[in-house]
């Protein structure tokens, strides 16, 4: 039981690191602001490295990464063109990246909760990410 709660922890954390670095290069193009933009390549810098640290933890436990859902893909690119193409400030990026990390607190909180008896370092590094999603909201709260 620990071991499969953990192999789903982790994949589920392998998919949201991948889904937030999909959505940060979708938009870091439209942003004005140098400050917006090395803070959110910064936090895109932080998604890579963490995907890099699951993917040896999934790779070690013999299973494979887990790529977000075309849905979830789909729903995300259609949101954010809509939003940005239709008003490309600073703003309208912090509104859509905000939603985002709002939106991957709650699913990898619920994991955690779904997933109780995987171990502590996957445990620690869903944590880690929330951290680093709620660390980027706190950060562009300045450009709503």
């Amino acid at each position: 039981m620990e071991k499969d709660d953990t192999i789903r922890l982790l994949k589920e954390c392998d998919s949201g690191t991948k889904m937030a670095v999909t959505s940060i290069d979708e938009v870091l193009d439209k942003v004005q602001s140098s400050n917006m933009k090395s803070l959110l390549t910064e936090s895109k810098m932080h998604h890579e490295k963490l995907g890099n640290e699951i993917h040896s933890l999934l790779i070690e436990h013999d299973s494979e990464e887990k790529d977000p859902s075309p849905m979830a893909k789909g729903m995300s690119w259609l949101k954010t063109n809509m939003k940005v193409g239709m008003n490309e400030t600073d703003a309208a990026v912090a509104d859509v990246i905000t939603d985002g990390c709002n939106m991957g607190v709650k699913s990898l909180h619920k994991y955690l909760n779904q997933y109780q008896a995987a171990d502590k370092t996957s445990k620690d590094i869903c944590k880690r990410l929330v951290s680093i999603e709620e660390e980027l909201c706190k950060d562009l709260k300045d450009y709503l």
